[in-house]
Formats: structure tokens, sequence, C-alpha cells
């Protein structure tokens, strides 16, 4: 374990750097309060023992999960879209990894093509979301998707179909209330987004309610990469306001009142629309300071600056960009980020790499 003292312009932080060191980069996301500032970082494979590639969501197990279990809290979870022979839509696994850096199979999907829809429930459930892909001797075609709901040893509780609202589950993200949930889904070959509303009791989970809160967005078909569509998603809670990254239109929406409406409010509004800066933004998180950072993979304008990680604030200011790979388009995909402990914590997945990055720093707000 590595400890570091760092004097930023805002405050003096404490970064401890967990696990065996595979890598070391310098990211400069600061100016503006930005959250991270020449940090050092760990580095680590996400490939399973089954040869699973292509990591796509990545989530972290927040504080308050359930003991007992194969993963804890603050833990980090991957779910993985290719197989070992690199296929498309065709993973299986999620691995887990500890606060101490050890990587672990978590669970085996009975369905292909787990996507960036990765997320974990306080309640103890992790939730996942797959795009299959099928293959001919001429062809590769997206299919039918779902949702799967995992308990905390990574055993299948129940399956999410349906067929409009749910067709392609590329992304999700969480509105965590404890016994209730509600979890926005964006649907990358419809160009929509969903918002279910589920709740916990000592009988399982209940799904409330289904209804279709976005629609529009720009969707494709691009067999070298599948699709592109809606994906990164990321929940204001205080605004009641759901960020969209529109990975085919190259920006970012906002939908109001996504927590409550009962029906779509199209694309919602233009927050973020740098041209210079995005190149197909995929991933989405809300930092916690505030302001957004979007994973960009070039699926849609590849050439200049690739695989940034660029941070902006919710107005649509640009705060600071980091490049995450500067080989292949398409390695960005999955981010997330979390602030408990007194600490804030960003994880970001290279799906040409196959590794996971974890930043974490003591928090200077």
């Amino acid at each position: 374990m590595i400890k570091l003292l760092l004097r930023s312009s805002i405050a003096l932080v404490c970064l401890t750097v967990y696990g065996g060191l595979a890598t070391a980069q310098n990211v400069w996301f600061l100016r503006h309060n930005s959250v991270l500032d020449s940090l050092q970082s760990t580095t680590d494979s996400t490939i399973p023992g089954n040869g699973d590639l292509n990591p796509y969501g990545v989530a972290f197990v927040p504080a308050g999960f359930p003991s007992g279990g194969s993963i804890s809290a603050g833990d980090v979870l991957v779910s993985n879209f290719n197989n070992n022979a690199n296929q498309e839509g065709t993973g299986t696994t999620i691995v887990s990894f500890s606060k101490t850096g050890q990587q672990s199979l978590f669970a085996t999907s009975p369905l292909i093509g787990l996507s960036t829809a990765l997320g974990v429930f306080s309640r103890g459930y992790v939730i996942v979301g797959n795009v299959p892909v099928t293959y001919t001797s001429t062809t590769s075609t997206p299919g039918q998707g779902s949702l799967q709901i995992f308990d905390r040893n990574g055993n299948l509780v129940t399956t999410l179909n349906d067929p409009t609202l749910l067709d392609s589950p590329w992304d999700l993200t969480i509105n965590d209330e404890g016994a209730t949930a509600q979890v926005f889904v964006s649907n990358v070959l419809s160009g929509t987004v969903t918002r279910l509303n589920l709740a916990f009791g000592s009988g399982g989970i209940t799904l409330v309610s289904k209804t279709q809160i976005g629609s529009g967005f720009g969707h494709q078909i691009i067999p070298a990469i599948v699709a592109v569509g809606p994906t990164g998603l990321a929940y204001d809670p205080f605004r009641d306001t759901l960020y969209v990254a529109s990975t085919a239109d190259n920006e970012i929406f906002g939908i109001g009142e996504a927590g409550k409406r009962a029906g779509s409010a199209g694309t919602g509004f233009l927050v973020f629309a740098d041209q210079t800066h995005l190149h197909g933004p995929l991933g989405l998180t809300l930092a916690p300071n505030g302001n957004l950072i979007s994973a960009n993979g070039d699926g849609v304008n590849a050439g200049g600056t690739q695989n940034l990680l660029v941070e902006f604030t919710k107005e649509g200011n640009l705060v600071a960009t980091y490049q995450l790979d500067g080989g292949n388009p398409g390695a960005a995909f999955g981010i997330a980020s979390t602030f408990s402990y007194g600490k804030v914590r960003i994880a970001a997945v290279d799906d040409d790499l196959n590794t996971l990055t974890i930043w974490n720093l003591q928090s200077p707000f």
C-alpha cells in the first residue's frame, strides 16, 4: 500500500493506492473543483478464468451492503461483453475486485453479451443487462436483451424481459432509496430510456412499474462495434434530472422530472455538445463534486484525441479531459464514481487493454 500527500489548489488530500500497482498514470482533473489532480492509480486485469474479454460495465458496491456474501461494500464489479474468442456480445461473466485489488469471479450469466448496464443495490442485489449477438458465416446481429438480478453470492434471482421497454439494456443507473429503488435503463437498439420502480421486501424483489421516459435518441447498428445509441446514464436526485450520453448524437442530454414523469420527454434538453472534446460518449457518471464525467470511445467519429474521459459541469462548461488509452478507438467504456468513508473513488474500464483503473483520494470537498 502506497500513501502519498499531494497539495492541490483547493486542499491537502491524502491518496491511498491499494493492491498491486500494475501501472501509474497521472490524472489532472482539477480546476473548477475537479475530482482528481495528478494522482497515481491502480490498474488490474479484468480477464476472468474463462478468458472473457471486452469489459463494459463497472459499478461500486455501496456502503451498507449486507455482509455475508461473496462481495462487500467498497468492492468494484465489472461485466464482460465478449467471450474468450473476442466475439462481440457473447461474454457471460461479472468479476469483482476487493479493496486490496484481489480479482475473483462473482457470477456467470446464463445469458450472453453482458453490457454496460451494471449496478448494485444496497439491499444486497446486483443487476446487469445484456445485449446478445448471434452470428452466421457472414453476419452478426444484436438481439433482444434482458435485465438479470443476482443475490450477493452471485446466484440468479430473477430476469426481467420486455420487448418494448427493455429491448436492449445498454447501460443503467440506480436511484437507491433502500426499501425501494428506481432503475433508469438506456436501450441502444431503439434509442429509448426506461424507468423501473422496484420494491425490496421479505418476499424478494417486486417490479412495481415500468415507464418510458426518453425516446428519439440517435441509434444505429454498426457490425464492427455492434451498435450505437443512448448509453451512459447519471441521475441527480436533487434536481430529479437524468443525464443521458447519446453516443450516436455525440451529445449529452438531460431529462427533467425523471423520477416521477408518466411519459416520454423525448430527448429532453441539451446539456453538453462540445464537438472538440466529445468523441462518441459512452459511460457517464455524476462525480461527488457535482460534475459529470463521460467516457468517450470514438465509436462515431474516430480520429483526433481518442478515448477521453471528459469532465464538465451540469451547466455544460468543460472542466478537464484525460486520455485513458491512446491506442485503438473504443477503449473507454464504463465509468463509475462514489463517495464513502471520506473518500472519492473513480473507476473506469479499458476494453482494448482489458483493464480496470481505480483512482482513490481523500475528499477535498
